[in-house]
């Protein structure tokens, strides 16, 4: 199973609607996909119609440690080879209860579920949707991540914040050696003067930042988010989903 972190420390980039496309695009070309909803707004987690506000999240018991069986923590989608471990604000409790601990360990509790032959030897890929900060919730991500992948919009603040990122990234790799920043995938994009010139700069940083693929803007991406649908399932000729079609085919090798 590989493990891939969306990660971007700015909000608005569209990691959660990436998340949402990239696990429908693997799933179509028949792999089973693992989603953890790592943020507690649960967006990801309404996405797949699996958001519950009342209860102790799976992603919560997973961070405390609270659970024994696999089957406490992972819930099937309405998609046949897409599951989840869902999350809501009663994360952000685990996360401050786990800064206060001062025994045990605070950066390894994903690994656990990681780990087990039901989990590893099931799913091809684990896809791990992260809020925009390196709390200890997204270090314990980092700690059973092989790859990150970095949406961004472009403008000049989110092209300095790679740096910054790109840092965190090297010094989660002293407890995490596989962790890699795999690249760059850019997302709501518009061909003008200043994104066209954003754009360039990215390839010819293409030593630090892989550009990964691109997505373009679309306005029927926020209609998809409010019927909670993948963007493919809802509009397949808008640019959009077919950027993320070709996103996941460049990715794995494997079109559909």
């Amino acid at each position: 199973m590989k493990v891939i972190s969306l990660l971007n420390l700015k909000g608005g980039v569209a990691k959660t609607f990436t998340a949402v496309n990239m696990a429908y695009e693997l799933y179509r070309r028949g792999y089973k996909v693992l989603l953890l909803d790592n943020d507690k707004q649960g967006n990801l987690s309404k996405a797949y119609g699996r958001y519950d506000a009342e209860s102790v999240a799976p992603i919560t018991k997973l961070l405390s440690g609270e659970w024994q069986a696999a089957a406490e923590l992972i819930q099937r989608t309405d998609y046949e080879g897409i599951d989840i471990v869902s999350a809501n604000m009663s994360l952000m409790g685990a996360t401050w209860q786990l800064t206060t601990e001062e025994t045990g360990n605070q950066i390894e509790r994903y690994k656990r579920l990681a780990q087990l032959d039901a989990v590893g030897a099931y799913y091809d890929f684990c896809i791990i949707d992260n809020p925009p900060d390196i709390g200890l919730n997204v270090v314990n991500a980092l700690t059973v991540t092989d790859e990150v992948i970095v949406p961004v919009k472009i403008d000049e603040w989110a092209l300095e914040g790679l740096d910054i990122l790109a840092d965190q990234i090297e010094d989660a790799r002293q407890f995490n050696p596989a962790l890699r920043l795999l690249g760059v995938l850019v997302t709501a994009y518009q061909n003008t003067d200043g994104e066209a010139a954003g754009r360039e700069w990215l390839e010819t940083e293409k030593e630090s930042y892989s550009l990964l693929g691109v997505i373009r803007y679309s306005g029927k991406v926020a209609e998809s988010t409010f019927l909670f649908k993948p963007i493919y399932e809802y509009s397949p000729c808008c640019g959009a989903a077919q950027d993320y079609k070709k996103f996941v085919t460049r990715y794995t090798g494997k079109a559909r």
